[in-house]
Parts: C-alpha cells; structure tokens; sequence
C-alpha cells in the first residue's frame, strides 16, 4: 500500500489536436449524409501564392489561406443543422481527417476544385473577367422588351455592345421575366437565328440564351458557340444535343418555372441548396460526356429566390468555383436592386448592378452578363488597374 502523502500518478495526457481552433468543432461532421463545403474568405493578391503564404483560387487573380467551414446535417425536410467556423486551411483539412474519411476525402474535394486553374472557356481566356451583352430579341422582357424585337435593331444593339467592349453576345427570344409566358420553339428560332448567324459570320463569340433543346441545335448550326440555359438542361432533350455538338454549356439554377418561381420561393439555406442543385447538374453533364472546362455555373440571382436569397448567395460567390467550373453572375438591373434602393425601374439600376457585379468580380468570378456594356467596361478596366500584380 503506498503511503498516504504520495501523489496519484499522472494521467497520460491527450493527444494535441492538429486542428487547432476547430478541435471541438461540430462533432457529428461524419454523421451519414452530412455535407461539408469550403468557401474562401479574407481573398489576397495571387503574389501571397508566389509567397508560399496562400492557395490560387480558381487560377485567377486572388489566393487564400483561411476558408469558411460550413457542415450541415442531411435532413432535406424540417429543422437542420447547419454550423459555421472560420479558420486557415491547414486546421480545416486536419479537422476532416479527424471527423472521419469520407468528410476529409469531400474536403480535399473541394480544395481541388477551388485552386485548380480554369482552362478557357468557349475559347475565351480566364486571365480576365469576360463580360456578356444581352441582346434581348423579345417583345416582354423586363427591361429591354421590345427595344430589339426587330432583328435589324437587335444587330445594331449587338454591333454597338462589341464596340463598347463585349467579350460575348447573348442572343434570346424568349422573356424569362416573372409571369413570363412560354414562346413556342419555332417562334424563338424565328426571332434569334437572323440574329444569331450575323454576329457568327463576324467572328463574334455568340450565346444562345434558350431552355429549348430545338433551339440549342438550330443555334449551334447557326454559328452560336455557347448554350445558356436559364432552366439548367432540364429539357430531357438539352444535355444530348450539348454533349452532341460540343458546345460549351451555361447551367443555371431556377427553382419553379418563370411563371411561378416569384411566389413563393423556399430554401433550407439559399446558397448551399444552390451550391448542392449545381454541383448534381454538373455531375451529370460530366456524366454524358461534357468536360467541366465546357460547362459554366450560374446561381441564378432571381429566379425562384427573394431579395434575402439572391444576397447570401452573392455574399457566397467564391463558394461556387469549388464546383470546378467557370462562374458566371448575372445580376444586371434584377428586381433586388430596387427592392435595396428607392424601388427604381430597370433601366435605372445601372449603379447598383456595378456595385454588386464588382463585388462578384472580387469573389472571382469570371463571366458578368449585362445591359450596360460600356459602364461595366469602364468598372472592369478600373477594377483591373486596382487588382494588377
């Protein structure tokens, strides 16, 4: 028997956790059907990668060393757990090994994708933001409708957004504003293919703004080199025909239809509902044949999504190049804008769509699609004086 004066011997201490910060983050990480995402934060000059001191973010103009942690439970009805930490990158692939496999396998996932270089898209390089005119060929779009119904003033409009310092040319027939009535294929072809094969006897890099199969083939003959597709391929026919002509593809996220997608739009978490939706469509494009440098990410600022939805997912902008693929924002003159500000008409929201497209720009994305070609020009070549290294 030991005498009563002795000490009790020492416990063997715990191992030190390699995560650092997060060591007692989110226990139920490994949980079945849990889901981990990574969204850079606190965005550097890409010479801190030349430094050793940070990752490339998608190849572009800024790195990053810390990253938001995001894990939420897989409930898909009802309450769920969504928690949140902030902290350098190092810690956060230490946290994933030490929750379980399959999360730092999701992780390291996530980390190729957010900083491997983008190769061109549609022939167009990724080592500056590319902008996209919109040349609505439409008697009821929001905000132009009517202005280039006629196919001669829409080649104007068209050839006016090039000088102006358009990278691309997007080229629709059919209003996807709120309430929007469906246009019948052939009326579509009838309005944007005249359109459509002057810009490409140019030489001019042309999308064509369409959710009709029909129209995606009829296009592409015509000389169109990009597919945008506001309803994210869900024409059963849109992926063959894409995988088919091989031409480069713009999936957009829409909840509803535009007939309805304003009436009562519902998420569980607006930017990661988004995030998971693009990263399943992206998943079966690469399925069917269509390479992830072919494909472009839309979030789909508002459509099916309220004022509160389309600014997290703003805010979230750099969570979407962990999805492999160029991003491309499409915020110009949106509803949001007005709703923030004095409720003003479209054609009146040019200082805030700059506002929230340079944001986005500083988040890198890489593709702004726009009305005001020449203002976002001139907002471009400042933003790229400020961020030249």
């Amino acid at each position: 028997m030991p005498p009563l004066s002795a000490k009790p011997a020492a416990k063997a201490a715990a191992p030190k956790s390699a995560a650092g910060s997060l060591a007692g983050f989110c226990p139920w990480a490994g949980e079945e059907g849990g889901r981990v995402y990574l969204r850079p934060v606190g965005l550097m000059p890409i010479a801190a990668w030349a430094k050793g001191a940070a990752v490339p973010l998608a190849g572009g103009r800024f790195a990053f060393s810390t990253a938001e942690l995001i894990v939420r439970d897989g409930l898909h009805h009802g309450a769920s757990r969504i928690d949140r930490a902030f902290a350098p990158l190092s810690e956060i692939m230490a946290w994933g090994w030490e929750r379980s496999r399959a999360v730092a396998e999701a992780l390291d996932r996530q980390l190729g994708a957010l900083t491997r270089a983008r190769a061109p898209f549609a022939g167009l390089s990724p080592d500056r933001p590319q902008i996209m005119g919109i040349v609505n060929v439409t008697p009821d779009s929001f905000s132009d409708g009517g202005d280039f119904l006629d196919p001669g003033a829409a080649i104007a409009h068209g050839e006016a957004m090039l000088a102006a310092g358009a990278d691309i040319l997007d080229i629709g027939g059919e209003s996807t504003r709120p309430g929007a009535v469906p246009v019948p294929p052939e009326e579509e072809e009838r309005r944007v293919l005249p359109v459509i094969r002057h810009f490409a006897e140019k030489g001019a890099t042309v999308s064509v703004d369409t959710r009709h199969a029909r129209v995606m083939e009829s296009a592409a003959t015509a000389g169109a080199r990009i597919v945008n597709d506001i309803a994210g391929l869900s024409d059963p026919d849109a992926l063959p025909v894409v995988a088919r002509t091989a031409t480069p593809v713009v999936v957009m996220h829409m909840q509803g239809d535009p007939g309805t997608m304003q009436a009562n739009p519902t998420y569980r978490d607006a930017a990661l509902d988004v995030f998971d939706w693009l990263e399943e469509r992206v998943a079966r494009c690469v399925a069917a044949g269509v390479a992830p440098e072919r494909i472009a990410v839309d979030p789909g600022i508002g459509f099916g999504k309220k004022t509160e939805h389309n600014l997290e997912i703003l805010r979230h902008t750099a969570l979407y190049h962990a999805l492999g693929c160029t991003v491309l924002i499409g915020l110009s003159r949106k509803g949001f804008i007005g709703r923030l500000s004095r409720e003003e008409p479209p054609k009146e929201r040019l200082a805030g769509s700059l506002a929230a497209g340079l944001e986005t720009l500083n988040q890198g994305a890489q593709i702004l699609r726009v009305h005001d070609v020449a203002e976002t020009a001139q907002a471009r070549a400042v933003w790229e004086g400020l961020h030249r290294h």
